[in-house]
């Protein structure tokens, strides 16, 4: 027997947790009784927002799961906007927080109280439960790996009151089980059309993370459209790879010129799809979409066949049954590439080389943004060499903050190199995790994109002829405070020094700063 805290740390190490992020409180103090005997690493955040963005960085770079641990009231409403930039991009997360004694719920006059706050925290998540007796925990831990594992992989919410975290409970028992497999008959059939096909054409995105994409996309001819959270699933010089986003008029064009596309864990959702609110977005071929979620199907791009399964299972099956043949699948994307660079524009084009310049010079290194410029340009038009080597939270929820604390977890995660570019005005939603980082040692390299202000709101204000109002800002010395954490960091001077300092950085023991002027990479515009 063991305390329900106990076994809440133990059922967690049985499910493969090894990470928890949290910021110890008297409120969770007895979930600690029993992490510290156990295997489970914990990290400790300077706030929960920070929390919850590095179990999301930690999956996204690792494809492991981590946990949360956060107070009652304030320590769930803090780790919310992660929560929400989590489930609006299908990334697991467990958040167990403690909730006020079972007695004194509703009652009024608690610390930490804050009505109904599992329904809160439910906004967010695949499920939030509470724990109303110890012999519950079981159950609850199976139903979130359920969906971790077996379903649309979103963030779990359980909280436990404080009046049960020292009750008695047997240690759980682990519970996973297989998804449904497809039965033969239907494979063929999809096959069939898949082989049929004259000019194809496969729509990614994070649910294809995983699956042997680029195998099919070869067998089938087929260029491979890449959104955000796909980027990498063909190397960026493979010559069916399309890494650019399908709201662009020229990847469009090639999608409406095939007969079948074939979309695999992909949401296609607005801020991939659409995201300058044009619509016009159009599948005119048949339609055949691989994903987890079957009201997904039915949600984005209406599916005329639609496969309700785990992308890593079904892809392998369907790659086994197709019949080589030239379908003009590289020169389509070819084709896509070159208008691709035309339509972004000059200023994009900078961006996009000093993206490369770094996956050229660390390309086992993640790239890991804010939204910032950086970003909009890379989701625009970014190849990154593999997958999870590219993340931001610029599609989605879109939360601000979220670039350093998803780089530490990713660096948690990998023991290895991570580059985060965060600019100037994101960068202080979060900026005191870089305590993190230092405490951790991690090999985290943080570029500051610096232009003073909310540089792509003041522009997007200036073209609709809107007098620009608080987005120019006081930005502190980022070097100086760098420094005062604990960081090796240095202000940049000339592009052309970035690849000796990324080499640098990468082998250092901890954290490094590199601030770079915006005007230093848009110099020829």
């Amino acid at each position: 027997m063991a305390t329900l805290g106990e076994a809440l740390v133990a059922g967690l190490e049985a499910y493969g947790i090894d990470t928890v992020f949290g910021i110890p409180g008297v409120h969770t103090v007895e979930l600690y009784r029993g992490l510290a005997g156990s295997s489970i690493r914990h990290v400790t955040p300077r706030h929960e927002q920070g929390a919850g963005f590095m179990a999301d960085g930690y999956y996204r770079a690792t494809g492991r799961v981590a946990a949360a641990f956060v107070i009652t009231g304030p320590g769930v409403t803090n780790i919310l906007t992660p929560m929400a930039q989590a489930y609006a991009d299908s990334i697991p997360m467990l958040v167990v927080s403690s909730v006020n004694r079972t007695q004194n719920l509703g009652m009024g006059g608690d610390l930490h109280e804050i009505s109904n706050q599992g329904l809160i925290a439910a906004q967010a998540a695949a499920f939030s439960h509470t724990i109303t007796h110890p012999d519950q925990l079981g159950t609850v831990l199976a139903r979130a790996f359920a969906v971790f594992h077996g379903a649309r992989p979103r963030p779990v919410h359980i909280q436990v009151p404080l009046d049960l975290f020292s009750k008695e409970v047997s240690l759980p028992k682990t519970d996973t089980r297989p998804m449904i497999e497809l039965g033969d008959s239907y494979i063929d059939h999809v096959s069939t059309v898949l082989n049929d096909a004259k000019a194809p054409v496969v729509l990614t995105g994070g649910g294809a993370v995983g699956a042997s994409v680029a195998e099919l996309a070869e067998i089938w001819d087929a260029p491979v459209i890449m959104t955000t959270n796909a980027r990498g699933l063909t190397s960026h010089e493979h010559p069916l790879s399309v890494p650019a986003s399908p709201s662009l008029q020229s990847v469009r064009r090639l999608i409406q010129a095939s007969d079948v596309v074939l979309a695999i864990g992909a949401e296609i959702g607005r801020t991939d799809y659409d995201m300058y609110d044009t619509g016009g977005f159009d599948v005119p071929g048949t339609l055949v979409r691989i994903d987890l979620d079957p009201d997904q199907l039915m949600r984005g791009a209406i599916a005329d066949i639609g496969i309700i399964a785990n992308a890593m299972d079904v892809v392998p099956r369907l790659r086994s049954a197709l019949k080589p043949q030239e379908r003009g699948g590289r020169d389509g994307a070819a084709a896509a590439r070159a208008e691709v660079w035309d339509e972004i524009g000059p200023k994009y084009w900078s961006i996009v080389g000093f993206l490369d310049t770094i996956r050229d010079t660390l390309p086992e290194a993640p790239i890991v943004c804010d939204s910032t410029q950086a970003a909009y340009a890379g989701n625009l038009y970014y190849a990154a060499p593999s997958p999870r080597k590219w993340f931001n939270a610029a599609t989605g929820y879109g939360a601000l903050g979220y670039g350093l604390p998803a780089a530490v977890g990713a660096a948690r995660g990998l023991g290895a190199p991570v580059v985060c570019i965060c600019g100037d005005g994101g960068l202080q939603f979060s900026l005191a995790e870089l305590g993190t980082a230092v405490e951790e040692q991690l090999p985290l390299i943080l570029l500051v994109w610096n232009n003073q202000g909310y540089g792509e709101i003041k522009d997007y204000m200036i073209a609709r002829q809107i007098s620009p109002v608080g987005v120019d800002l006081h930005t502190p010395d980022f070097v100086a405070i760098a420094r005062a954490y604990g960081c090796e960091a240095i202000l940049m001077e000339d592009l052309a020094d970035l690849p000796g300092l990324l080499t640098e950085a990468a082998a250092r023991k901890g954290p490094s700063v590199i601030e770079i002027p915006e005007a230093l990479v848009l110099r020829d515009l």
